[in-house]
């Protein structure tokens, strides 16, 4: 069975942008290969210390990532939503990212939101219920005493 898919519309992206959204996506793609636990520990790391991203820096992200990535414009919702929290940490920030699943129809999704808010998703988005997320940390490493 195939379903009909509607690619997202593209933007026109600034070269310097460009080159780095297609690092983005090209990181993407390896990332996305990883076993759940080992992308949460990896993006993680990769979002500590930046600053929490702004909607308006979060859905540029996104744009850029869709207009040079067909798979991404598309059904690759786990590479976007991984190439688009990339793209930010290159500025320096970092949305929060976040998988979840909705049950009827039983459908898995990934997306980076602000603030709760989803950047760039249908409203369908409000039926999945989160499974995983990756927020903006501050910086700090957490200790842990033994002892």
């Amino acid at each position: 069975m195939t379903m009909p898919v509607t690619l997202e519309p593209s933007v026109r992206v600034p070269y310097r942008r460009r080159v780095a959204a297609r690092l983005s996506v090209a990181a993407a793609r390896i990332l996305i290969r990883a076993s759940p636990g080992r992308l949460r520990r990896i993006l993680t790391a990769a979002g500590r210390g930046a600053r929490p991203a702004t909607e308006q820096e979060t859905l540029t992200a996104r744009q850029a990532v869709i207009s040079v990535s067909v798979q991404c414009a598309g059904q690759g919702c786990l590479q976007r939503s991984v190439a688009t929290a990339l793209l930010c940490r290159l500025t320096g920030c970092w949305p929060t990212w976040c998988t979840g699943v909705r049950m009827e129809p039983f459908r898995a999704h990934a997306w980076v939101e602000v603030s709760g808010r989803p950047i760039g998703e249908r409203d369908e988005i409000r039926f999945y219920s989160k499974v995983m997320t990756v927020p903006p940390s501050d910086g700090r490493r957490r200790r842990t005493d033994h002892g």
